[in-house]
């Protein structure tokens, strides 16, 4: 009885946290308050309340911090090197004449690109190149973090570094041939309705918006930018390459490729030089995610809250589980905006507790509940803005919380209700 009436508890603070955040709430102070709202109502023990909420989860994520702070430098690099200024110059040359076409091109590289890269410092390093280009084609700042996001989120589907983690949760569940046929069809039903997003927002698209949409992100002129080699075009796949080829970890490959992209564009031609550069990079890049960072904390305090008060649900998740792999799946997908938010569907958060119920039952295999749980976190992945490269699109694009939302929760919606689908024909 008092586990039902802590999560009720639990359920109704973290609908009023929802309210919050939907009126425009800030992020930071919002996930900050609910961890301490979740250690209190769950009747977490102080001692284990400092070390599981407030001080492991945040030392954990330091590795992950890091890789943020060398993405963001490369980021910086691209740009104010003029390498992405000069790759957005010559993309909207090409995309002048036909826009929707070059934006669809893009949202296929984003989605081959992130096959095998993951992380947020691979979202950045490609994000400051791929988002001006969208915004220089005319496209909105909201309806190009959009498309951007939600492709990435497509590729997230065969992308192994995913799988196995939530494999962590379904540990018999195996990355094969079954498991990709599943995999690929369910990325190609994701970047079919991203490119039908793109069809019927074709309307907004506006090239004489470019400029100010550039200008207000802080991306240089692309009419304005200063020649380069064109061997610096391949600066920003570089990573990805050392990571894809050789198995370099993220960190050494942005070092070596920022090195390259000042070596080629002449940054490092003379010492006082160099050094300015070198110095002006890093000091802009930790500026640009200094917030970013700070929310990040908050946000891993409220998931070590959740993780926490997961057998809080068990009583009430066991009651509503259907016997029927096609009713769970359906329902399932229809509840998938529960994902949101690091919700009782998003494994990652309160939908530990889902996963942790599910496979307990012994009603379905593991084969069965990973892509079941992995839609709705890919919904999540996809268009969450507690989602931590999602915050910083919204960041850096400056889109508000509620933009990403409103555009991108219909699509993946309708998405995940189909793919659900594709789950019972493919393991039910």
């Amino acid at each position: 009885m008092i586990n039902t009436i802590i999560a009720i508890l639990l359920l109704i603070t973290f609908a009023g946290f929802i309210f919050y955040i939907i009126k425009g709430g800030d992020l930071t102070i919002g996930f900050f308050v609910m961890a301490i709202l979740w250690t209190v109502i769950g009747l977490i023990p102080y001692h284990t309340a400092i070390t599981a909420v407030f001080s492991t989860p945040a030392l954990k994520y330091g590795s992950t911090i890091i890789y943020i702070v060398f993405g963001s430098w490369f980021g910086r690099v691209l740009v104010e090197s003029g390498i992405a200024p000069s790759i957005s110059q010559k993309t909207n040359k090409v995309g002048k004449s036909h826009p929707l076409l070059a934006a669809i091109l893009i949202v296929l590289v984003t989605a081959l690109l992130f096959v095998s890269s993951y992380g947020v410092g691979s979202v950045i390093a490609i994000g400051v190149i791929l988002l001006p280009i969208l915004l220089s084609l005319g496209i909105p700042r909201d309806v190009a973090l959009t498309t951007f996001a939600l492709s990435i989120g497509s590729a997230m589907y065969v992308n192994v570094v995913l799988f196995n983690q939530i494999k962590a949760f379904f540990p018999k569940a195996q990355y094969n041939l079954h498991y990709l046929e599943f995999g690929w069809a369910a990325m190609a039903v994701q970047l079919i309705a991203v490119i039908l997003f793109l069809v019927m927002k074709r309307h907004t698209f506006n090239p004489k918006n470019a400029e100010a949409n550039l200008r207000e992100i802080g991306a240089t002129d692309p009419g304005d930018v200063n020649k380069i080699p064109y061997i610096a075009y391949a600066i920003p796949v570089v990573p990805v390459i050392l990571n894809m080829a050789l198995g370099w970890d993220a960190i050494p490959a942005l070092i070596l490729s920022s090195i390259l992209a000042m070596l080629v564009t002449g940054k490092m031609n003379g010492y006082k030089k160099f050094k300015k550069f070198l110095n002006t990079t890093i000091k802009q890049s930790i500026n640009d995610i200094s917030g970013l960072i700070m929310f990040l904390m908050a946000l891993v305090m409220f998931a070590g809250a959740a993780q926490l008060n997961a057998g809080r649900f068990k009583g009430i998740f066991s009651a509503i589980l259907p016997n029927s792999h096609l009713l769970l799946a359906l329902g399932i997908g229809i509840l998938a905006p529960l994902a949101l938010f690091r919700g009782p569907l998003q494994v990652w958060g309160a939908g530990a507790a889902t996963a942790a119920v599910l496979s307990a039952t012994g009603m379905f295999n593991d084969m069965f509940l990973l892509p079941l749980m992995y839609v709705p976190t890919l919904m999540a992945v996809s268009t969450d803005i507690t989602q931590s490269w999602n915050v910083w699109g919204l960041d850096y694009m400056k889109v508000r919380p509620q933009q990403l939302l409103k555009l991108g929760v219909p699509i993946m919606w309708i998405v995940s209700i189909i793919n659900e689908m594709l789950v019972y024909l493919f393991f039910g």
